[in-house]
């Protein structure tokens, strides 16, 4: 019978065994050893499916392909609720990182903002042509992406 249990979660990775304290206490050191890594493991995908609800994710690097929290965390972090060039800069990088897609579509901005119930963009596409404007994004034949100078505009 075990005389001792743990059960630890770092990152995506979670740890459960139970044993006697000695097997135990080895097995826990082999995980804190890794924890560096197991931290920088990005977390799955929630168990409801999209990242849309009111989860507590954490954001992956540009040009990933993962899980990046709520759109309506996004843009209160970047302080783009008020200002719709910015909150469609905010919402175009989110869905880049988000879908892992090298181009987007102003519907496809849009979309985003009504699904997370974001509210509406006046004009969408005068939002981007106003970012183009700015070096913050760039158009690509039928879409577009948001450049460097964007993602750093946004903080």
């Amino acid at each position: 019978m075990a005389d001792a249990k743990i059960d630890i979660k770092i990152g995506a990775v979670s740890f459960a065994a139970e044993g006697t304290e000695q097997w135990l206490s080895g097995e826990l050191d082999k995980v804190l050893a890794k924890a560096p890594e197991l931290a920088a493991i990005a977390p799955s995908e929630p168990a409801g499916g999209g990242g849309n609800g009111g989860g507590d994710d954490t954001e992956t690097k540009r040009g990933k392909k993962g899980n990046v929290g709520t759109l309506a965390h996004f843009l209160k972090e970047k302080n783009a609720n008020d200002n719709q060039r910015k909150k469609f800069l905010a919402t175009a990088a989110w869905l880049h990182d988000k879908t892992g897609e090298s181009r987007l579509t102003t519907g496809q901005v849009k979309k985003a903002l009504s699904t997370s119930s974001q509210g509406k963009l006046t004009n969408a596409s005068a939002s981007l042509n106003d970012n183009v404007g700015q070096g913050h994004a760039e158009k690509d034949g039928k879409g577009f992406f948001v450049t460097d100078a964007g993602r750093t505009s946004l903080g």
